[in-house]
């Protein structure tokens, strides 16, 4: 008999095998333990990371009337009708990080960056329109969360919208400026935006000027640059060292970072590579307030899952058509017939 074997109680010999076996099955059960409560861990925490504002139960029925569904031909589970969803970025200033990139402590904020993104049925291509911050607009009045209602404002400016009335009334704005219903919210920060950019390695853009505002401390030469999330941030919110000065040279920059960053969401292998997923969607939730709609990592990951055929050459990115207001020539207002006919193309 072999140092590897013993007796059992009838004289047979027993290899020391079916232990070892035994010894890793209850390693591979408590390694399957652990993944699972980590993946639970997870799941909690990306859920918990985002905020959400009931928008639909605010604004209630006065608003524009849904797209009509086009029933759909395909097999997929997954929906495929067209949505327009209202994105901003917000200057929030709340917390650390967010007041170290905003560079001060003030309270409040307002929407410095404001997209409305269509997808169209099927959702393989998609228009992003950008609407400058300076547009002059009749502001309605928005419910308050805490009772009442915002006044009414003729020649506001887009972005107080939000500062007045929060994510509600800018999304009552941006409806009663476009005639659009806008299916979803949107909204990340100064930190969550770096943040996404960092986790996915940066961005790659070039400019075709040089760029030197000392406002957002972004200092470039003319050419292309790798910008991590810091300086991709610094790019986003930029004007006074570009162009006219005006919000929109700023625009422009916007648009090339979105196009950017679906090229690296795409190409980044996501499904393949679990950390790094867990890496992004951590920054994306971090950073994120959305409707009740898109509240759960569920509904955000079957919006994503929908997207599989949109890549960064079937996303169109234009401005809504402006012109200077008559009032004031550091402010536009939209240039009528052809922002209408924009929109009604969204519809």
């Amino acid at each position: 008999m072999t140092r590897h074997e013993e007796q059992d109680d009838t004289g047979r010999r027993v290899g020391r095998r079916p232990t070892a076996l035994r010894v890793a099955g209850l390693t591979l059960a408590g390694t399957l333990v652990l993944g699972a409560a980590a993946a639970g861990w997870a799941y909690w925490h990306l859920n918990r990371n985002i905020r959400s504002v009931d928008i639909n139960s605010a604004l209630g029925d006065d608003r524009p009337a849904r797209a009509v569904a086009t029933p759909s031909t395909s097999a997929s589970p997954l929906p495929a009708g067209s949505l327009n969803i209202l994105v901003l970025g917000s200057d929030s200033r709340s917390g650390k990080a967010n007041q170290e990139l905003g560079g001060g402590d003030s309270d409040g904020a307002r929407s410095d960056t404001a997209m409305v993104v269509h997808l169209d049925t099927g959702r393989t291509h998609a228009t992003v329109v950008s609407i400058p911050r300076d547009t002059l607009v009749t502001r309605p009045s928005c419910p308050l969360p805490s009772g009442g209602s915002t006044a009414p404002a003729s020649g506001a400016m887009f972005n107080s919208a939000y500062a007045v009335g929060g994510p509600v009334c800018a999304v009552k704005t941006a409806e009663s400026l476009t005639g659009v219903r806008m299916d979803h919210y949107l909204e990340i920060d100064f930190s969550g935006f770096a943040k996404l950019v960092d986790a996915l390695g940066g961005v790659d853009v070039t400019t075709t000027e040089d760029i030197d505002d000392d406002q957002s401390h972004l200092h470039l030469e003319a050419g292309t640059h790798h910008l991590d999330g810091k300086q991709a941030l610094a790019l986003a919110r930029t004007r006074h060292g570009i162009g006219d000065g005006s919000d929109l040279g700023r625009i422009g920059l916007q648009q090339m970072l979105v196009k950017d960053l679906l090229e690296r969401l795409s190409g980044a292998g996501l499904l393949t590579d679990p950390a790094k997923l867990y890496q992004v969607a951590d920054a994306v939730t971090a950073g994120l307030t959305t409707d009740t709609g898109l509240d759960s990592l569920n509904e955000l990951t079957s919006l994503g899952r929908s997207l599989r055929g949109l890549t960064a050459d079937r996303v169109r990115t234009v401005t809504m058509p402006v012109v200077t207001a008559p009032s004031d020539p550091n402010r536009v207002v939209a240039d009528e017939p052809q922002a209408g006919r924009l929109w009604a193309s969204l519809r």
